[in-house]
């Protein structure tokens, strides 16, 4: 189902990768079980580069790239060498083009399946990462990048409004700019008795130019497992909230895989704000094989008003909802193969399947 070779040249090693089912994940609608995959969800080639002494000085450079049916992410990145005391620096240049489904997809069915209405995001950022040395269960990560934003249609023309002739872009014109400090910290902690994990974000829009965004967006990621016997109960919560200026492509998307199952991605709304809590219960059933049992639930906080255009609001999205059901995972030579039959709060029935973590070689 893929195939992986590495080529040395050198002192450079490239990696060169493709897989056609990385990261595949479907749901089927019953009873009619239609098609309604994300576009984003499946990666079908994949080419990696790397040079670990690009001058000489132990400097790496890594340049990779990634396609699916719908979108491309490249990424180029270059580290040199530091002390281990000392944060680690990262420099990198990525473009990534995606249909823009989770605010701007258009649900329909009930909210079981979104497409992306004629929406989609050319990015282009150029930035630094600082990586600070691990303390104890804490690291943390500063970073700053100048990003621009360029929606264009699905012929590749740029567009400043969208099927409603509401504007897409903060600026109003085809395209936004930003500068963005981020911070990033992360606490992990697991033992043979459970796990606790906390990621907080902040990320800070600076006025370089007057006319470029100006914002603060922060969002966090708490989870905490315990193991019950032979069980493990897994519960996390994650939220966010964004002031200032912003696109409606910035906007909290609340549903689906990741989110809140039983739902399109984003179909259940997508405000300044978000709160998601998901709870799922696993249980062994052999060496191979374990099964779930799991509750999601989450709500934009009422703040989808607060989005330019309103497009929760145009959409119909209801802005809180629920979903709940059982899985299956699959310990393979593939990788991890996950199934999920969720219930969402229209009594709405669907099948997901994913596919993750597949490794294989020629």
């Amino acid at each position: 189902m893929g195939a992986q070779k590495s080529i040395h040249a050198g002192r450079a090693k490239i990696d060169v990768n493709v897989d056609f089912t990385h990261k595949l994940c479907t749901s089927l609608m019953f009873p009619a079980f239609r098609d309604t995959s994300s576009p984003l969800s499946l990666v079908i080639g994949s080419l990696c580069i790397k040079h670990p002494n690009l001058f000489g000085g132990s400097e790496k450079l890594d340049v990779s790239w990634d396609k699916g049916l719908y979108d491309s992410n490249v990424l180029v990145a270059f580290r040199r060498p530091r002390p281990e005391w000392r944060p680690q620096q990262c420099f990198f240049i990525q473009h990534c083009l995606s249909p823009e489904i989770g605010v701007h997809g258009t649900p329909v069915d009930n909210f079981s399946r979104s497409g992306s209405g004629g929406v989609n995001l050319s990015k282009l950022a150029v930035g630094l990462d600082l990586s600070e040395p691990a303390s104890s269960k804490w690291s943390s990560t500063t970073s700053v990048k100048f990003e621009h934003v360029r929606p264009i249609n699905d012929d590749g023309r740029a567009i400043t409004r969208d099927l409603d002739g509401f504007p897409i872009t903060c600026s109003g014109n085809t395209h936004d700019s930003m500068v963005v400090l981020k911070q990033e910290s992360r606490f992990a902690k697991a033992t043979d008795q459970g796990l606790s994990h906390f990621t907080m974000q902040i990320e800070q829009g600076i006025p370089v130019v007057s006319k470029w965004l100006i914002f603060n967006r922060f969002k966090f990621v708490a989870s905490k497992g315990v193991r019950l016997g032979p069980a493990f109960l897994l519960a996390s919560l994650t939220g966010g909230s964004i002031v200032g200026d912003m696109a409606p492509y910035q906007a909290f998307a609340i549903g689906g895989l990741g989110s809140v199952r039983g739902y399109g991605e984003g179909a259940v709304g997508s405000g300044r704000s978000c709160l998601v809590a998901n709870t799922e219960l696993a249980l062994p059933l052999n060496e191979m094989t374990e099964g779930t049992i799991f509750l999601d639930c989450g709500t934009d906080l009422g703040s989808s008003r607060l989005v330019p255009g309103n497009p929760s609001l145009r959409q119909g999205k209801p802005g809180f909802g629920y979903g709940f059901g059982y899985g299956l995972r699959f310990k393979s030579p593939l990788g991890h193969l996950q199934v999920d039959y969720a219930i969402n709060a229209f009594n709405q029935k669907t099948l997901y399947f994913g596919v993750t973590n597949l490794a294989s070689s020629t």
